[in-house]
């Protein structure tokens, strides 16, 4: 019953059978099977399409939201008696950062951890905090602000300069007046909900949206405009340094964070990892 509950979870989250059953590692018919036996269960109809998206009834939502935290709890019951120290950590991680200068510090934090297997899951911040908060992942490395997240614990590891990468990269000069066109990371990204603002104080607009940094250092780099990325991708894609604008030195930047739920920061595994962390991330990302 609890995997059949874990399903229901899943796609409440997900929306759709093929994205259940992509995370989950089954096909889409055993995910409507499992379905299928909790409201044969119930005797109450649990989802219902919308489209080509599926959406919880109300039964099906007051189900997910009384099962949810026990299940949460049944994992941190696991993860306690496992993790004095060792055992496996399972780590979500933002996608800018695993692409970029995360495999370096995470390689020099594991050297320090011999005893414990780091399983990494790259996914959009949103969907780390979502699996952080269902007890799937242990701890998550994002960006954004934490304003929003007052449910789980959260500490800024460091703040990550944004620069621009002028268009072929040719070298230029931020203008006096007017406003600097860039192309950059679309609204859902929880790095634009971090700096915002910061934007348009510094007379920079948003011409042009995409869902990936490392797809606006690429337009930027062929010449389809000005790229606003964060430095370690600018780095990773080997930009000249000399034609980048640091728009760190005007308070524009990323801030990184290192997140869990409040009942699993204190087991020593994942407390030896922020600290592990902490020493070895300023090496990277300054």
């Amino acid at each position: 019953m609890i995997e059949n509950m874990e399903t229901l979870l899943v796609l409440s989250r997900t929306g759709t059978m093929m994205e259940a059953s992509t995370e989950l590692r089954i096909s889409q018919s055993a995910v409507s099977k499992r379905i299928a036996v909790l409201e044969n269960y119930y005797d109450k109809r649990l989802i219902q399409k919308k489209g080509r998206r599926v959406e919880l009834t109300q039964h099906g939502q007051r189900l997910v939201d009384k099962v949810s935290p026990i299940l949460s709890e049944l994992r941190d019951m696991f993860i306690e008696e496992g993790a004095g120290g060792k055992g496996e950590l399972v780590i979500g991680v933002s996608d800018a950062i695993l692409s970029s200068w995360g495999p370096e510090v995470f390689y020099r934090t594991r050297q320090e951890m011999p005893e414990v297997d780091f399983v990494f899951h790259t996914h959009r911040t949103p969907v780390v905090l979502d699996r952080i908060r269902s007890g799937e992942f242990m701890v998550g490395v994002c960006t954004g602000s934490d304003t929003l997240d007052k449910d789980l614990q959260s500490e800024v590891l460091t703040h990550e300069p944004m620069v621009i990468i002028p268009s072929a990269c040719k070298p230029i000069t931020f203008p006096k007046r007017g406003e600097l066109p860039v192309i950059t990371i679309e609204d859902y990204s929880g790095a634009w909900r971090s700096f915002r603002d910061e934007v348009t104080r510094l007379r920079i607009k948003r011409v042009v949206s995409l869902e990936s940094f490392f797809s606006v250092a690429q337009m930027a780099i062929a010449g389809f405009g000005h790229g606003m990325v964060p430095m370690g991708v600018a780095r990773t894609l080997k930009v000249p340094p000399s034609c980048l604008i640091n728009l760190g030195n005007r308070g524009l930047t990323r801030p990184v964070r290192f997140v869990a739920r409040k009942s699993t920061y204190s087991i020593p595994v994942v407390a030896n990892f922020f600290k592990s962390m902490t020493q070895h991330l300023g090496e990277s990302t300054g």
